[in-house]
């Protein structure tokens, strides 16, 4: 019997356990993280993927791997597109901050 195609975010934990998603921030952690990536990725000019599309991508990751999208790999937030500005600018700068000082804490915890 041929087994069918099973959508592996299913089986991704999205919440780390506690007290670790607590401390990192929770849900508004989560929302800042995912909206500044979506931001990031998807210029005003128009890119082939929505920005809804990579948010829902991004947004079903737990806190550290959000974290990473934001991150160069030697952990230092990377820097803000030219596209970003006001706002979404501040956005980008303080997630991109938080992100940092997720991951630090996440490799400090032995969680990635």
């Amino acid at each position: 019997m041929p087994i069918g195609r099973v959508n592996a975010a299913k089986f991704i934990a999205r919440l780390l356990p506690e007290p670790h998603e607590t401390d990192f921030g929770g849900e508004p952690a989560h929302r800042l993280l995912t909206t500044a990536h979506a931001d990031r990725v998807c210029p005003p000019s128009g890119h082939s993927i929505g920005w809804t599309d990579c948010y829902a991508s991004a947004d079903m990751l737990p806190l550290p791997d959000k974290a990473d999208l934001l991150l160069e790999p030697n952990g230092e937030p990377r820097s803000i597109p030219h596209h970003l500005v006001g706002e979404a600018r501040e956005l980008a700068d303080w997630a991109g901050r938080q992100a940092a000082r997720i991951r630090r804490e996440a490799h400090h915890r032995g969680l990635r």
